[in-house]
């Protein structure tokens, strides 16, 4: 119940800075609206949608898209088969109006509870002066692998990258990794994105932070999943977030935890003016 409140309060809080609504898709004349999305986006990754890489949103975005296309296919065949006039849709379509009404009241209520809070500007500034190292954003490398079973096999591999360098090592790592990696990402040319520090199994972290970018491991890195052969593309070196980036954030942060103390507190006078009991 604590955790509630706090997801529906920030999902209102957010969504309430979003102005005007896109058009996304269109479905059989039924649109999706970009207002529609950024609420579902929002519920799904629990507030945190904003924090998320840009590359991770766009896919989660598109995901979610497809995902509400999808719905809507499927509803108006439902709506073709007849489903909708049955009884038992009725029945349940009754149930869940009236969940929907309970739900809805409790996300009012708690909205209402919420427009009470304040946080001084002051509180804002001593939270991210006091807590530095909850803005650094790790140092990052954009890492690719080759992933084989045998050491000889990844030896192989990396015998044939020497006297490379520059554009063709890194057209030639893609093209073996298509051809001859195990691993999921094969397809993508042993793509893993930005790894941040002491994301992956420590060989693999140790291995690839000690590298150097625009260059292949000298030597294949054995963990649990088998040999990698590693490319070090490009790194991000590690940064503290500026005030002014964070500071939305952390003014929500502080906000939830006052409201959560709030609720806490209205909850339990609520309780005990209650007539509440328990079936065994």
């Amino acid at each position: 119940m604590k955790q509630k409140f706090m997801f529906l309060a920030l999902g209102v809080l957010v969504s309430a800075t979003w102005v005007g609504a896109a058009i996304v898709a269109t479905v059989n004349g039924s649109e999706i609206t970009s207002d529609e999305v950024n609420r579902v986006l929002m519920e799904g990754t629990q507030g945190r949608f904003d924090s998320l890489e840009s590359s991770k949103q766009n896919e989660l975005r598109q995901r979610i898209i497809e995902g509400m296309v999808t719905q809507k296919l499927i509803y108006d065949d439902a709506v073709k088969t007849g489903i909708l006039d049955s009884k038992e849709h009725r029945i349940e379509f009754q149930k869940l109006v009236e969940r929907m009404k309970i739900q809805l009241a409790a996300k009012e209520w708690e909205m209402q509870q919420f427009k009470t809070i304040q946080v001084d500007a002051r509180e804002v500034r001593d939270y991210y002066d006091k807590n530095a190292d909850e803005f650094v954003d790790k140092e990052k490398i954009h890492a690719r692998h080759i992933l084989v079973k045998s050491k000889d096999d990844a030896e192989d591999i990396i015998r044939g990258f020497r006297g490379l360098g520059g554009d063709k090592l890194k057209s030639e790592f893609i093209s073996l990794a298509k051809s001859k990696s195990t691993g999921p990402s094969a397809a993508k040319g042993g793509e893993l994105g930005y790894v941040a520090r002491d994301q992956m199994v420590k060989p693999f972290n140790d291995a690839l932070f000690a590298m150097k970018v625009g260059t292949v491991s000298v030597e294949p890195v054995q963990t649990q999943f088998g040999y990698h052969v590693i490319y070090a593309e490009e790194k991000k070196p590690a940064r503290k977030a500026s005030f002014d980036e964070v500071k939305n954030f952390v003014e929500n942060k502080l906000k939830m935890e006052k409201f959560k103390a709030v609720m806490e507190k209205k909850m339990a006078v609520l309780k005990s003016k209650a007539k509440i009991t328990y079936s065994k």
